[in-house]
């Protein structure tokens, strides 16, 4: 990880690909844990360090996490995510392009516990949440085309199942219909720009991230 913006009451980082935002049944450090110890060194805090999650990105997904530092941020940027007043843009590069260069996908999407996946569904169906995002096409390489993604609802691999519905897997994403898979095991979906107002100072807080200095992410002409 990398630490993109701090203050007294929140903390952004640009996670790698392989780093988990919260405990699993892996096992492995947290981002949440890392967070905490890095707070806890560079200020010699003696004791327990206090971070909040506010929201999560899936393991193979780089990008912005955005952590409170305080139970007062936390609190406050819970309410904001959950009313979508946090804005929220994403780069995915995928196999093929999407027959309009931009647009609105509105899907209704069924979470299934057991397999961790989410169907994407064109009328209301049971148990199913309205999802909503907005695409353009940004960029072009030899074999892949780069998607500007912005997230309007906040939905279980809202943008990775609403891509593959369209007929654009994620590249590396076999979950959802890529081909083949990314030889570090990331999916080519980075958190890229995100934007709310802070949730103490009442600032206007727009971070970017840059995206992964892997070969997958190089190549592209942008439009």
């Amino acid at each position: 990880m990398t630490v993109v913006y701090e203050d007294n009451h929140i903390i952004i980082v640009n996670k790698t690909a392989s780093e988990i935002v919260q405990g699993d049944k892996t096992g492995d450090t947290p981002l949440s844990e890392i967070v905490k110890q890095y707070l806890k060194e560079k200020y010699q805090k003696p004791g327990n360090v206090f971070i909040g999650v506010t929201h999560r990105l899936d393991r193979p997904v780089s990008g912005l996490v955005v952590f409170a530092k305080t139970s007062k941020a936390l609190s406050r940027l819970n309410e904001m995510f959950k009313n979508s007043e946090v804005k929220k843009t994403y780069w995915a590069i995928v196999k093929d392009a999407p027959k309009e260069p931009e647009g609105e996908l509105v899907n209704y999407l069924v979470r299934n516990e057991k397999q961790n996946k989410s169907y994407a569904y064109d009328k209301e169906v049971p148990k199913s949440k309205k999802a909503i995002l907005n695409y353009r096409m940004i960029g072009k390489s030899e074999n892949y085309f780069l998607l500007e993604v912005d997230l309007k609802t906040g939905r279980h691999h809202q943008i990775r199942c609403q891509l593959a519905k369209m007929g654009c897997p994620i590249k590396g994403d076999l979950k959802y219909g890529s081909a083949r898979s990314n030889p570090d095991g990331s999916i080519c979906l980075h958190a890229r720009h995100i934007s709310f107002v802070h949730p103490v100072s009442k600032e206007v807080i727009e971070v970017e991230a840059p995206v992964p200095l892997t070969n997958l992410w190089q190549g592209f002409r942008m439009i």
